[in-house]
């Protein structure tokens, strides 16, 4: 698999720029006050589909030849990328087979229908996510793409940065989620071709630490059993991903449940901006390493604003 490059993200840039969404930053002097540091928050969550998802769905989908693309895409996700991909698939007119674990919220299975995708449910493991779409991909022959470990789904997902960057060129710090690690790989990448001195941090739920170990031990520790209210961050981090963070991430960061829930509660009160529980980790680290980011001016990468809202956590 091609490792992807910043002249990747510009091309993916060019081929996606008049389908997505050229999502808006968004500043609060209150939480700005709280934290001590200049913070600028890319508003993923008012991206199409709700996630930054759709960036790298829409370049995955539109970087298909017509040959590729004739039996249609087909993914595992737990609902974001699901969703992103079924309206990536939509708009190219081409049938989306999605499997999606029995466990995922309502509003991502709802979201994921609304947009034409054809769901399996399977059991929430990552090897029954995988052997049910390899079992659909053999029946239908769709091109599978997957969530994260895939080149032109990271180069999408780095365009969110690229933005961000080509409006503030003078952060210190840019910080995003990691999950199964697309985002972090993609801002990484973008980060570190326009601002080489500016930092790259990522932040992830204590519950679901395998980013976290992985990028401190130096190998690929797979996620058991993780569990976090930040559900778009439980899936291990993808092997490309991986080498990817290794080698332009600075550090990796975790945080409590109880900041999570803070930061998101923050951003809805101050901000009267709706995002989900993973979008709120990055401000969960700032909250609870304040001195580490004082004066600091911060680039935060809202990563999506998919929630069930009967299910809040406050």
């Amino acid at each position: 698999m091609k490792i992807p490059n910043f002249d990747d993200i510009i091309r993916a840039h060019e081929l996606i720029g008049g389908i997505i969404h050229r999502t808006p930053v968004m500043t609060c002097s209150t939480i700005n006050r709280m934290t001590g540091s200049e913070l600028f928050f890319k508003c993923e969550n008012l991206q199409k589909t709700g996630a930054f998802k759709f960036r790298g769905a829409c370049n995955a989908v539109f970087s298909l030849t017509d040959e590729q693309a004739t039996h249609g895409v087909g993914t595992h996700s737990s609902g974001n990328h699901a969703a992103a991909l079924a309206f990536a698939a939509s708009l190219r007119g081409i049938p989306a087979q999605i499997v999606m674990p029995s466990n995922s919220p309502d509003i991502k299975k709802k979201a994921v229908a609304g947009y034409g995708g054809i769901i399996t449910f399977c059991e929430p493991t990552l090897e029954s996510r995988e052997t049910t779409l390899l079992h659909i991909a053999g029946q239908t022959g769709v091109e599978i793409i997957h969530p994260y470990n895939n080149t032109n789904v990271i180069a999408g997902q780095g365009t969110a940065a690229k933005e961000l960057l080509e409006l503030y060129p003078d952060l210190d710090i840019v910080m995003c989620p990691v999950g199964g690690g697309g985002l972090l790989s993609g801002t990484a990448l973008s980060v570190k071709a326009l601002i080489p001195d500016c930092r790259v941090i990522a932040a992830e739920p204590s519950g679901a630490d395998d980013a976290y170990r992985s990028f401190k031990a130096g190998y690929l520790i797979p996620s058991i059993h993780p569990k976090t209210i930040a559900d778009g961050l439980l899936t291990s981090l993808g092997e490309l991903n991986f080498h990817i963070i290794s080698r332009n991430v600075d550090d990796i960061i975790t945080v409590s449940e109880e900041s999570i829930i803070q930061g998101m509660q923050l951003i809805w009160e101050r901000m009267k901006l709706i995002i989900e529980p993973s979008s709120a980790v990055p401000l969960a680290a700032l909250l609870e390493n304040k001195e580490r980011f004082q004066n600091k001016r911060i680039g935060i990468i809202l990563s999506g604003g998919n929630i069930d809202l009967q299910n809040l956590p406050f």
